[in-house]
């Protein structure tokens, strides 16, 4: 009996999954962004995460707190492409996608291909163009292609779209629907630094004395070591326990007094997803409580909508997802 319970704890053991490289590469672009960038953990770890379940993220705070620069960077730390797209209210669906140009060569029409056709894309004020761009981002963000006068084009792996909003100046911007917001797996909202992180900013600035932040940023993933990674979080283990304590969480939302529009599906996907990429980049093989609660308010302060009377009061969608964890018994 003993000898049967060895084996069957070394078989445990021997199934567990090698998670030692993902949380090193995980600490490497940690390290190469602590370079430049001061504080901000909880937004970089969340960008990981996402690039991990292989989503978008929309970057919400006012300018000059670091949103761009932190994105960009970020992805630089990744060995693949990188293209950037700064939103405007004149800008065509076009200008992103590409355009279909006349070869006198050949007589025929060739597609050129547009900025989005990239790994990781930056875009700048999402919020400034107008709708019609905005609705030819749908596809190419959920199906991962572009269709051009009846030919598709498929995007390359790793695919990552990183947006910016500025929440205050809201002059010449367009709301997101909530169609192209659901796209998002999380809405990361980018506060100011506190007295310390201000000081430390300030420190690294005058000592960088005018050197370029990007020449500091190293690659650290290649992209088939990133589709590696991707596999690994799939395969972490999450008890059943827990998915019912998701499950749970995301309907609350739906029958809410507080809230007019509640979670989807695909927030319950998008936190059980996250959940196992927070386990994974910690460099366990299994999700606790922990991990759920602290992806579900970037996952869903841009999917759920308050009632206009509790607006009025002042209350936010992060209280309202707070009091809604709170009510929920967290499994053991």
């Amino acid at each position: 009996m003993e000898e049967n319970n060895t084996t069957n704890k070394e078989l445990n053991f021997n199934t567990r999954i090698p998670l030692e490289d993902l949380k090193k590469a995980v600490a490497d672009i940690k390290s190469e962004l602590a370079k430049v960038i001061i504080g901000q953990e909880n937004f970089i770890e969340l960008l990981i995460v996402s690039l991990l379940v292989d989503s978008h993220v929309l970057i919400e705070g006012v300018p000059g707190i670091a949103k761009t620069i932190t994105a960009k960077l970020f992805a630089m730390t990744l060995k693949t492409d990188f293209s950037r797209i700064q939103f405007t209210p004149d800008l065509m669906p076009s200008d992103i996608l590409g355009t279909s140009i006349f070869n006198v060569k050949t007589s025929e029409f060739e597609f050129k291909r547009g900025p989005i056709f990239s790994n990781i894309i930056l875009i700048d004020e999402i919020n400034r163009a107008p709708a019609k761009t905005q609705a030819a981002m749908f596809e190419t963000m959920e199906e991962r292609q572009v269709t051009m006068d009846g030919t598709t084009y498929p995007m390359e792996a790793p695919f990552m779209v990183l947006a910016t909003q500025n929440p205050i100046d809201q002059e010449g911007t367009y709301a997101l629907p909530e169609a192209q917001l659901d796209r998002f797996i999380f809405k990361i909202k980018v506060d100011y630094p506190n007295i310390e992180e201000e000081i430390k900013i300030l420190q690294t600035h005058h000592e960088r004395k005018g050197e370029d932040p990007q020449e500091l940023i190293n690659g650290i993933l290649e992209p088939e070591q990133l589709a590696d990674y991707k596999s690994k979080v799939q395969e972490v283990v999450i008890e059943e326990k827990i998915i019912k304590y998701i499950a749970e969480i995301i309907t609350k939302t739906r029958n809410h007094p507080h809230l007019y529009l509640g979670g989807s599906p695909r927030a319950s996907i998008a936190t059980l997803n996250s959940a196992k990429a927070l386990a994974a980049i910690q460099g366990r093989d299994f999700v606790i409580p922990e991990d759920v609660k602290k992806v579900l308010i970037p996952i869903l302060n841009h999917r759920v909508i308050l009632t206009p009377e509790r607006e009025m009061e002042g209350m936010t969608t992060d209280s309202v997802v707070n009091m809604i964890m709170e009510s929920v018994e967290i499994p053991r």
